[in-house]
């Protein structure tokens, strides 16, 4: 299996990637624990702070030694550099808030998994051109479920994910999967700025559980 399969597969299999920013490397890093009790192996860590890359880079150093099966994707990734520093420091796929041709002209012959964000089928099919086969519905909570039951038969060939927008409830999940979609984004709807400013690893968990149970049962 090819890392890009790999990570494709990952995602897929636990039905949501959770995705999160901290300024604070240790909050970052506990959060990222509490993920992995829960069950998650794919997580998505957002470049939105002057500490990210540092942040990451400490992830993926706690990830090597105590969660060796966790994938760390990076997200808000929005040009070439951003692509690079983070392939460096061993980024397991990457994530745009919209399609960058030359990220993914980097990082596709580099077997990463690229997923750009884009809200139109113009933006799909040049997407799927450059060779991306999972597309992040972004922002999500503005096309709803109804415009990805409107492209799935377009696109066969691509899994889509919606970030934003995305609640915990089942209803909510089960209107995505519904549509057609292969996982939902969650950011601040599981990993919200009260929980993680109040530390409270333990309903990050709990929560993330009840996520991971209601997708299981809808598929």
């Amino acid at each position: 299996m090819t890392r890009i399969q790999s990570a494709t597969h990952t995602i897929i299999s636990q039905g949501v990637l959770p995705l999160y920013y901290h300024a604070d490397e240790s909050v970052s890093l506990d959060i990222l624990r509490s993920l992995y009790r829960a069950g998650i192996r794919a997580v998505e860590y957002t470049s939105r702070g002057g500490s990210a890359l540092s942040n990451f880079t400490k992830m993926a150093e706690i990830r090597n030694t105590e969660m060796p099966d966790m994938l760390l994707g990076i997200g808000t990734i929005k040009n070439l550099q951003q692509a690079e520093e983070y392939h460096r420091v061993g980024a397991d796929f990457f994530i745009s808030p919209g399609f960058v041709p030359e990220v993914a002209e980097y990082l596709i012959p580099k077997d990463r998994l690229y997923s750009p964000g884009c809200m139109t089928p113009t933006e799909i099919i040049a997407a799927e051109k450059a060779g991306v086969t999972f597309i992040k519905l972004f922002p999500g909570n503005v096309l709803g479920a109804g415009f990805m039951n409107a492209v799935r038969d377009v696109f066969p060939n691509l899994n889509f994910m919606p970030t934003g927008g995305v609640d915990t409830t089942k209803e909510s999940i089960e209107s995505w999967f519904s549509a057609g979609v292969s996982a939902v984004g969650m950011g601040s709807k599981l990993v919200s700025k009260d929980l993680m400013q109040a530390k409270d690893y333990g309903t990050i968990e709990k929560e993330t559980r009840k996520v991971l149970e209601i997708i299981q049962a809808l598929k």
